[in-house]
């Protein structure tokens, strides 16, 4: 079944969406949303309606449901405030209100059907102990070939999974794939109270959690400093990763750049993050929020400022803020030997696009790709949010 609205085209069998011969990419369950108010487009569906067939029934924050719908408007080229295509009934929900053609992809074709329920995604969150007896937590969730995405600082693995800032991605990458993740020491689930934040503690840690998880071989995904956790594993262990993907990460933390104006601002953050962190104080949330995702709407903004009460303690910000100062796998990159895929932001004011180009010179055949935007974590609302999805599931392959 094919719906053709405005200068888009959805293939409900192949589940594409095209905007003219553009293939526009879209998450499995804002893809599923848009069916749903397709096939209902003749009368307004409750929020009870969506949830029951989009997500099977299961509980859905009302930040999340929010998120998905303003992810089909901007898939099919509408926005909360136009509301061309799909409008909101203040009270009632949503409804499709664009003028629709359906056309067969058979010559005989069976009554539209209600929009396929989207597979529930549950993850199991599990704990494994480092060397040192640290508990590390662990997630897995999805079913497939699988994933692994090394920690990065501000991750926590409940919390996460139905953020705005991180829920997108997450799902979309255990779509198709078993996606295995863990909070690093301090962080999130994981223990907060730990002698050891080191560069080596770190990489300790993926080596604890893919042991208890029982992987041989598999991609690795790093972003921000988990890059460079990434990138040391990589080296130690060539024999089990088979592809790596790095996004917003750099070889060298601030403190190594030798740049005294960076440095300097460095020290003036985590001079506002001992006194501000975690805090309802709105000078350190604007500062350190605008730093990470400048361009997030006030939803994901207040969720990234709840997160840092939520992922870890000001003393251990503190900590984990000056140790990641101070990384430096410059040496390494010549020694990475599989194939490495660098996604980095142009105009990224945590780790800037150099750090990037820095990664893909000195790891052999990297290939870069420069994504337009400030955020250092991209956002399912960023212009570059569909060629950021697709160029990691393209590397990695089916």
């Amino acid at each position: 079944m094919h719906f053709i609205f405005e200068n888009h085209a959805l293939d409900v069998d192949r589940r594409e969406l095209r905007r003219g011969t553009a293939l526009i990419a879209v998450e499995p369950q804002v893809f599923d949303l848009l069916v749903y108010l397709l096939c209902n487009r003749d009368r307004v569906v409750t929020k009870d309606d969506m949830i029951a067939q989009v997500w099977g029934g299961r509980i859905v924050s009302e930040s999340t449901l929010t998120s998905r719908i303003n992810a089909a408007r901007k898939a099919v080229g509408d926005n909360g405030e136009r509301q061309e295509l799909i409008r909101t009934v203040p009270r009632k929900g949503v409804r499709f209100v664009g003028e629709v053609r359906e056309e067969a992809t058979a010559l005989v074709s069976p009554p539209p059907a209600p929009a396929r329920a989207a597979p529930a995604l549950r993850q199991d969150i599990h704990f494994c102990t480092a060397p040192d007896g640290v508990r590390i937590a662990y997630a897995e969730v999805g079913e497939g070939r699988p994933l692994v995405k090394t920690a990065n600082w501000l991750n926590h693995l409940e919390y996460d999974w139905e953020s705005p800032v991180w829920s997108p991605l997450l799902h979309a990458l255990a779509e198709d794939r078993r996606l295995i993740r863990y909070d690093a020491r301090g962080n999130g689930l994981t223990d907060w109270e730990v002698k050891d934040l080191s560069f080596d503690a770190l990489v300790r840690d993926l080596e604890t959690v893919v042991d208890a998880a029982g992987l041989e071989r598999f991609p690795l995904l790093g972003i921000s400093q988990g890059c460079a956790v990434s990138i040391a594993y990589c080296v130690r262990h060539p024999e089990r990763v088979s592809k790596l993907v790095l996004y917003g990460g750099y070889a060298r933390g601030r403190g190594k750049r030798g740049d005294p104006k960076q440095i300097a601002q460095d020290d003036a953050l985590v001079t506002l993050m001992r006194d501000g962190w975690g805090k309802e104080n709105p000078a350190f949330r604007q500062i350190f929020t605008s730093l990470f995702i400048p361009g997030a709407t006030q939803e994901q903004a207040q969720w990234f400022n709840d997160l840092q009460k939520k992922t870890t303690s000001p003393e251990n910000a503190v900590r984990i803020r000056q140790s990641h100062s101070m990384i430096d796998v410059s040496e390494l990159l010549p020694l990475v030997r599989v194939p490495t895929l660098v996604l980095h932001c142009r105009d990224d004011a945590v780790a800037p696009l150099d750090e990037g180009r820095r990664l893909a010179a000195g790891i052999p055949g990297a290939r870069l790709v420069t994504l337009e935007g400030r955020n250092h974590m991209v956002l399912e609302s960023d212009e570059s949010w569909p060629r950021f999805l697709s160029e990691i599931k393209t590397f990695l392959g089916t």
